[in-house]
């Protein structure tokens, strides 16, 4: 499993040259490097210096270098999609449909970038996989994706199993799905093979985004008011979808921003060149960071703590329908799956203090 690295902040705050600088400095480290962009036009391999392509080429000792093209992972990741229907299906019916004739729909290039990195990340070739995106809110919800689609998938689940309507129609479906599917359908139809691994993917993308020494970000600003601000925001938004962040990069500026206690700041040199720019990069990427933890619980207390920096308690909406929290902020909507102790039981305090929302449970 490699550690993958990403970078927030404000367009034209120097995200791609940070990630270029980083890639370079781990594997002047020794690391195996895989710096993925997913900008297509020419300007990322100008910054770098050398042409790329849709697969990884390799540019340097321990560093490999691609961008992402969406049309070409489209038709891919349709080919296997063919594969896995006429393995399950008696009839196939994509099969007539070919990868070239479609188009990337808006959303769909989070999604195709989400499984690259999954895939590249499984092959077992790369220690460290820095990705240069968009950096802003859109590639935290590519991150928060996955649990997304896990409460998705398990509130649409026990809806559905408790319902009238799925032990009405249970009797019939089976027979039909049975002369439908090459494998037949018997039991739970959510407990088939091909589910099970979906989620399986599903829960394993959850838990990677949580752990920092698997998905990980740095905050790239400058000394302007509103890079300043647009980081400070994206802080906070990475918070809700748990995601580490472990320091500021701070592009240009002369005088680092306090706003960002207490994170680590690494000031960037304004000299011309990759020599300093990379020298001056944090030397402690593969260690843990020393980073608040997006949530704590306390089971004892009954008390849930959320760290939502940037944020005050009249920019967070908070509500509770059954078993979880839904905490919103930051444009982002987080549904709080509870520990054991804790699930049933209702919210009874919640305050904000220090950039921590702190829940209190009966």
């Amino acid at each position: 499993m490699a550690l993958i690295l990403t970078f927030l902040g404000k367009g034209g705050s120097g995200r791609s040259t940070c990630a270029i600088a980083t890639a370079k400095k781990l594997a002047n480290q020794g690391q195996r490097v895989l710096l993925v962009t997913e900008d297509a036009g020419p300007g990322f391999g100008l910054l770098l210096g050398n042409e790329l392509s849709n697969t990884p080429t390799a540019i340097d000792a321990n560093l490999w270098a691609m961008q992402l093209q969406f049309t070409q992972l489209l038709e891919q990741n349709w080919d296997q999609l063919k594969q896995f229907e006429a393995q399950y299906l008696r009839d196939p019916f994509f099969k007539d449909m070919y990868g070239q004739e479609l188009s990337v729909l808006p959303g769909m290039d989070q999604a195709l970038t989400l499984n690259a990195l999954r895939e590249f990340d499984a092959s077992g070739d790369y220690d460290v996989i820095v990705h240069d995106g968009p950096g802003d809110q859109a590639s935290l919800r590519m991150w928060g994706m996955p649990a997304g689609i896990d409460w998705y998938f398990r509130r649409f689940k026990q809806v559905f199993q408790s319902s009238q309507f799925s032990k009405a129609i249970m009797p019939f479906v089976q027979p039909v799905a049975g002369a439908i599917l090459s494998g037949g359908l018997s039991g739970d139809m959510f407990d088939h093979p091909e589910i099970k691994q979906s989620t399986n993917v599903i829960t394993q993308g959850i838990a990677a985004v949580k752990e920092p020494m698997r998905v990980r970000a740095y905050l790239v600003t400058n000394d302007d008011t509103i890079a300043i601000a647009t980081a400070r925001y994206l802080w906070g938004a990475a918070q809700q979808i748990e995601m580490t962040v472990a320091g500021v990069l701070f592009n240009r500026g002369t005088n680092p921003p306090a706003e960002f206690e207490p994170l680590p700041i690494y000031n960037l040199p304004t000299a011309e060149g990759w020599t300093s720019l990379v020298e001056a990069m944090p030397a402690d990427y593969m260690a843990t960071p020393s980073a608040p933890a997006p949530v704590d619980v306390d089971v004892s207390t009954g008390t849930v703590r959320l760290f939502l920096p940037s944020f005050d308690k009249k920019q967070i909406q908070l509500t509770q329908y059954g078993p979880e929290v839904t905490i919103e902020a930051g444009d982002q909507r987080r549904n709080l799956t509870l520990p054991a102790p804790l699930k049933g039981r209702s919210v009874t305090g919640a305050k904000f203090q220090s950039g921590y929302l702190i829940l209190s449970f009966n």
